[in-house]
Parts: structure tokens; sequence; C-alpha cells
């Protein structure tokens, strides 16, 4: 067991102050923060603090897969940490993307390599063969678009714009209220000419402002505000179109939020936890500069209706950790809480495992060795090392631990 110091990640999305304060650093910091990487990803791994000095945790566990990882996790993942955890700050809305399945990730990748696209190419699609789901827990509130809406549901929000202009689009979900439905609307707006775009975006966004004014809280407020607050970071965009087609949501501190396969979503603003599988495949939609692939895209995109992509804790009786379950093998993530009614908790997770204090100040103890982890601190917790006891450091602490899923 050693501390573990994340990469910071500088992208124009991210917060000068969240991520900052949370480190105890000064703020703001000279550049958007947008994520703390905290894993053994090829890109930018995260250094254990050895007695030998920093040494990166891609290498640590490449060099002794077996103690590191653990013979169960090295039987299912190879000698490769399965997972990848952040802490994401977003003062931005973040690209609207979607994350590949492992069969296409492992087509799109092979495909890519045998074209010879360099694997730092900004059009290249596929940077590994791994798909990529995903959970993010907020710290507070945090606002995102994620997943299809019900078909019925959304030609009620677009009936509800009263633009003249979308009445055929509005006709065409109605008449096929179903994931061929939202696939045949969806791809025709990402595919518009840019002069079609330009004629309707105006009309779309007038709509949004006449039912804010007529209707200020009405059962669309936040999915009209988010159109126009999109509009206005990414003029012309037909991401703004498609964010109507998508799930709203408004998360509080603790709530999760789980991702498979095809979902097409995009982070609105926020401060989170966010574990995935230790991959970096992104298909992008809109929203961005960034390279988007539309075809590639539509290949992965899952049509279904997204009903409830809302993550609620499972607590462990009698202690103070609230595992969030999900589908995928490669990780779990568990909330830990301490205070002074519960000053000491024992992790029941095994395997290896990431912690990091996003509040207060605790301590971990492992056989007999004792770390201090303050807030904005993380440790590394290889699989052959002893039983995890933490203990509050003052008045309470948050610790987020990442495993594998047993």
């Amino acid at each position: 067991m050693d501390i573990l110091d994340g990469v910071v990640r500088n992208y124009a999305w991210g917060s000068r102050t969240a991520l900052a304060a949370m480190r105890r650093g000064p703020v703001p910091s000279p550049y958007p923060e947008a994520e703390l990487w905290l894993g053994a990803h090829p890109a930018d791994s995260a250094h254990v603090r050895t007695d030998d000095g920093p040494a990166s945790l891609l290498e640590v566990v490449h060099a002794d897969p077996d103690k590191q990882l653990g013979l169960a996790a090295g039987e299912q993942f190879g000698d490769r940490l399965p997972y990848l955890l952040k802490l994401l700050a977003a003062d931005e809305p973040l690209s609207l993307q979607a994350h590949p399945s492992r069969a296409q990730a492992e087509e799109g990748f092979a495909r890519e390599e045998a074209a010879g696209v360099p694997l730092d190419s900004p059009v290249r699609n596929y940077k590994d063969p791994s798909h990529k789901p995903e959970l993010l827990v907020a710290l507070g509130d945090f606002e995102a678009l994620a997943g299809f809406r019900s078909p019925e549901r959304t030609v009620e929000l677009l009936t509800a714009l009263d633009v003249a202009e979308l009445a055929p689009y509005v006709a065409l979900l109605a008449g096929q209220p179903d994931s061929d439905g939202l696939r045949a609307l969806f791809t025709t707006w990402i595919t518009l000419p840019p002069q079609v775009v330009a004629d309707l975006m105006p009309r779309v966004l007038d709509g949004c402002i006449a039912l804010l004014a007529r209707e200020p809280d009405g059962p669309f407020t936040r999915e009209a505000r988010t159109a126009l607050q999109l509009a206005e970071s990414y003029p012309g965009d037909t991401g703004v179109l498609a964010s109507l087609l998508l799930n709203r949501l408004s998360l509080e501190a603790g709530q999760g939020l789980y991702l498979g396969a095809g979902n097409l979503h995009a982070y609105l603003h926020g401060v989170g936890v966010e574990i995935m599988a230790n991959s970096d495949n992104v298909l992008r939609g809109g929203l961005t500069p960034k390279h988007v692939d539309v075809p590639e895209l539509l290949r992965v995109l899952d049509f279904d209706a997204l009903e409830s992509p809302l993550v609620e804790p499972r607590q462990i009786a009698g202690t103070g950790q609230y595992v969030y379950d999900t589908p995928a093998p490669e990780f779990v993530l568990t909330r830990i809480e301490l205070d002074g009614a519960r000053p000491s908790v024992t992790s029941e997770m095994r395997g290896p495992r990431i912690l990091v204090c996003t509040e207060g100040d605790a301590q971990v103890c492992s056989g007999g060795r004792r770390l201090d982890l303050p807030q904005g601190c993380a440790a590394w917790v290889a699989a052959t090392d002893p039983v995890v006891t933490l203990d509050v450091v003052g008045d309470r602490a948050q610790v987020f631990e990442a495993s594998v899923a047993p």
C-alpha cells in the first residue's frame, strides 16, 4: 500500500477551482483542470510513491501482476488494471459522445490499425480494443444529458416548442415512436446541410425562449434552457438539436449515473467521481471542435430509450459503506462515510484497489502500514496487501474505493 499521485488533465471545459480546492492547492489554478486520472492508463499513468521513489503504476503492475492485481483479476483481465478512476470537474459541457461495445471496439481498433492510422492521430476513433462502460457519482449538484428519452415524451417536448419548421420532424417520430424512429430523426438532424441548420436553429431557439416565457416552471424548462445554453457555446452545432432527444438529468450528491455501450451523453456541469473500464475510446457527435465521425457514431449508438440510468447505492448493513452496483465486470465503486459515530471502517473489498479521499481527512491502515489520506489524496492497495481499515481524522471524511467487481 502506497500513496498514489494522479495526473491532472487540462481541458477547456474544466474548472479552475474545483479540483484545485479539493487537492488544497492554489485557487484558481493556472489552467482549467478537468480530470484527475488515478489509474494505469498508457496515456497518463498515475505514480506510486515507493520506498525507491515515484514509479508509474502502469510499470508497477506490469512488473508483478500477480502481486499487484491478484490471480483472479489476472485470469479475467490479463496483466492490466481493468479500470480507470477519475475525479471530474466540468464548468462547461463536455462533447456529445458515446462509447463502443467490446466487439465494436475490437473491430474498429483492428480496422484502424490495418489502415495505418496513428494512435495519436486527431481522426483516430479507437485508441484501444476495449469497451468503456462508465459510472459517475456526483459530489454535489451535477447536470447531465444521458441516453435517449422515450419517443412519446420527446414528441411532447417538440410539440410544446410550437415551431412550424419542426412539424415534419415531429411527424416522423410520432409516426414511428420507437428506436427506429429515434434513429431516423437523429440521423436526419445530425446530417442536415449547413444552410438548413442555419435556417432551422434560430427557429428552434426562439421556440425555447417562448416556451420558457410561457411556462417558466413547465415540464420542459430544463430541456429548453439547456438547448439555449449549448447554442450559445456551440452556435450552429447539430448537437444542440440532438440534446432535445436526450434525458436531462440533475443528480444530487451521492447519486450515480451508469452508462453502458452506445448511450449518447454529455456531462454539463458539476464535480464527480468517475470510474470506467480502462479505455479511451470516445465517438463524438457534436458540441466539440474535435473530430466527429458521424457514420462511425451511428454504428455504435443504442437508440433504445434509456428509462432510468440513475444508480442508487446499496448500503452494507451496519457500516458506512455504500456500493454502486453496475453490470460492468471491470469495476465496482464504494463510497465510505466516516464520522464521530462511525470513526473506523474495515473495507469489504478485495483485489487491486484505489482509495481517494474527497472530503475531510482520513488514515488508511493495511497490516502494520499506516498512511495519511487527506482530502484530494489517493492510495494504491495491491491485491496481496492485508485487509484495509479507514479511520477518520477530525469530524468526518468521505473516501471512495475502486476495485474489481467480485
